[in-house]
């Protein structure tokens, strides 16, 4: 059955009504609150992402990750990225294989090169070696999760002889999957090696994905990988409240707000306008903002179309009141998860 979650990058822009923001240290709090509430309405996985920016409170998602897991049950927990380029592939699996104990097998890693690039000159790494340093550190990571003792020479990772990583995952095949934005070259890289692939559809329909999500398959399924190991995830911006109308009209805002700060540092983005909006929440936008009724149907639009396993609502882009992201949530699992299951169900049925 296909797996629901959110991701989110604990924003903190400016709230629309009184605006405040709320403090780094506020919002990593509420994010805990907000990973147990999706784990006690039955969502399947949260995500956190790692960010060094003023506008995004997570650097650190694996601390916030492990104080999710001591009081959640079923609910898995991820990163949303890693940004493996500018981390040591050790102590990276070292943070999650003590999430796993924490959750007793709960834990993941979702390793991607970063959108963008605080991390590389605040832990002295060279944009230049930008995908030379995630080849050789996914390639590292990869090695650490199969074998206990680690021989490995490395370029620009270290070089290690022999020596012994610990703590080991609880689950025996530890997951570890890779993000991308959609790049060819990224997906034929993914496929190659094998790994469970998630697209961040944020941008055009989601049918735009289809021929790298097939052709991921293929190449994967031509590789001799195991059809367990051939999974596709997506990710997409979203938002839901109790009426259709009330949802668009409160999200233009937050969502506005993380687009425009966005623009300020790429070229390539510009300040978001209403119609930019509006646009972006068509059947020609991957953006899934409404009532469970409206958010649903078009997250079977979207796993359909791309024939995905798993699903992530990021939500919120942009500050929202907690009290309305927990009621999103809690809509999200108790009336739009419930949806999108019986389709499904219903569907393999026929």
């Amino acid at each position: 059955m296909i797996e629901l979650g959110i991701s989110t990058f604990g924003e903190t822009t400016p709230l629309e009504k009184t605006g405040e923001t709320y403090s780094h240290e506020e919002r990593i709090r509420q994010l805990v609150k907000e990973i147990e509430l999706a784990d006690s309405v039955g969502l399947d996985v949260y995500g956190i992402g790692e960010h060094h920016r003023e506008d995004f409170a997570v650097s650190a998602p694996e601390i916030v990750l492990a104080a999710g897991a001591v009081n959640t049950q079923h609910i898995k927990l991820t990163s949303a990225v890693s940004i493996l380029s500018s981390m040591d592939p050790v102590r990276l699996y070292q943070q999650y294989a003590t999430i796993d104990a924490l959750s007793n097998g709960r834990a993941e890693i979702m390793a991607g090169r970063g959108s963008f690039t605080e991390s590389f000159p605040l832990f002295g790494y060279d944009l230049a070696n930008y995908e030379e340093l995630f080849d050789e550190k996914l390639d590292m990571l990869l090695r650490i999760k199969d074998e206990t003792n680690l021989t490995w020479q490395g370029k620009h990772a270290q070089t290690v002889l022999n020596k012994p990583v610990y703590p080991r995952a609880v689950q025996e095949d530890f997951p570890v999957w890779v993000a991308t934005g959609g790049h060819v070259e990224s997906t034929v890289k993914i496929a190659q090696l094998g790994l469970p692939i998630v697209y961040a559809v944020i941008g055009a329909a989601p049918k735009h994905f289809k021929p790298l999500a097939d052709a991921y398959r293929k190449i994967a399924a031509n590789e001799g990988h195991p059809q367990n190991r051939i999974k596709v995830a997506a990710h997409s911006w979203g938002w839901i409240a109790d009426d259709q109308s009330k949802a668009v009209e409160e999200y233009f805002y937050p969502n506005k707000q993380t687009v425009d700060n966005i623009a300020k540092d790429r070229p390539h983005w510009r300040e978001m306008t209403k119609e930019d909006y509006l646009r972006s929440l068509s059947d020609q936008g991957a953006t899934i903002v409404g009532d469970p009724d409206h958010v649903a149907q078009k997250i079977i639009h979207i796993i359909e179309t791309l024939d995905l396993d798993r699903f992530f609502l990021h939500l919120p882009v942009g500050s929202l009141p907690h009290e309305d992201v927990l009621r999103a949530i809690e809509l999200y699992g108790k009336e739009v998860a419930p949806r999108v299951r019986t389709y499904f169900e219903n569907k393999k049925k026929a």
